[in-house]
């Protein structure tokens, strides 16, 4: 259980420009090196990543700095996985990927 509690949630939040064949190309790129570094889709501009503990969030946080467009809106908030697991799903629900990802937290 202790281990448990040093995991972490990385979420990229960004909205970026597309108005432009340059700007698509760039949000294109964008989300393909989120997906690429480990990161998943929440929503269409949410993406979230497991992260052990606060070094590793800081490399992804220097990795996404790097590849991040030139225009837009990009923040990035971490959490703990215990708050994580208190968030709320009004409409919807959790997608197979974040399933999956919590059953490997529990291994």
């Amino acid at each position: 259980m202790a281990d448990y509690k040093r995991y972490m949630r990385l979420f990229v939040l960004f909205d970026l420009p597309t108005n432009t064949k340059k700007e698509r190309k760039y949000a294109a790129r964008f989300r393909k090196d989120l997906l690429n570094d480990g990161f998943t889709m929440l929503q269409y501009s949410v993406y979230c990543r497991i992260c052990k503990g606060q070094e590793s969030v800081d490399l992804h946080i220097q990795y996404v700095a790097q590849v991040v467009p030139p225009k837009g809106s990009v923040r990035l908030l971490s959490i703990t996985d215990m708050q994580y697991a208190r968030m709320r799903i009004l409409v919807g629900q959790k997608k197979l990927q974040e399933n999956i990802h919590q059953q490997l937290l529990l291994f």
